[in-house]
């Protein structure tokens, strides 16, 4: 019964902000994952609330992201629909060299900037918040773009989400991401399927 009973007092202090977020988030990430264009619809809705929710945390690189997100949700929408007459879906994509490159030198270069602009705030985690949204931003590039290699970096950014969110006390965000680690690997695997078939 004690347990049954801490979990009522624990569902009851969450937010239905929260609440909608993670539900929405789950749905737009699961969609992703399974190649299907309606993730996006649910990612606007979700990232919109989330920059109310981070604003209240004082995660203000996660809560700046969430307006790059809401510009590349609504991208990813339009490329995804502009998928070839004679495919069913848009191509899987790799990473070029070139891009892996860019992409870490743009990471490291942003994470130091934001970092150092941020540790002058009431920023919790500056560098840690900033690396982890430097990650989220090439991997959201990527996934737009429909690059299989979009769903590694979103496993290895939620990992580190994760104890953010949990020493933030956002309790149910951490849940969310521990979920979206699962769902990324399911999706990069299901991605690869897809590929090898494009190649085929």
């Amino acid at each position: 019964m004690t347990i049954i009973h801490a979990l009522q007092t624990w569902w009851l202090q969450q937010s239905l902000l929260e609440v909608i977020g993670v539900i929405t988030g789950l749905l737009c990430v699961y969609l992703a994952a399974k190649n299907i264009i309606w993730n996006w619809p649910f990612a606007i809705v979700s990232v919109g609330i989330y920059i109310f929710i981070f604003y209240e945390k004082n995660l203000f690189a996660d809560m700046g992201l969430q307006f790059y997100f809401m510009a590349m949700n609504i991208y990813g929408w339009y490329f995804w629909s502009k998928k070839p007459a004679s495919a069913d879906k848009t191509p899987v994509l790799r990473v070029k060299r070139r891009e892996v490159i860019l992409s870490v030198l743009a990471i490291i270069v942003f994470t130091f900037i934001l970092g150092s602009l941020l540790k002058y705030t009431t920023a919790s985690f500056p560098y840690l918040d900033s690396f982890c949204t430097a990650c989220s931003l090439v991997a959201q590039v990527f996934l737009a773009r429909k690059v299989l290699e979009n769903w590694l970096i979103w496993i290895f950014v939620d990992i580190i989400y994760v104890g953010v969110y949990i020493y933030k006390d956002l309790h149910l965000t951490a849940v969310m991401y521990a979920i979206y680690v699962a769902i990324a690997l399911l999706g990069y695997l299901d991605w690869k399927r897809d590929w090898k078939k494009q190649v085929a």
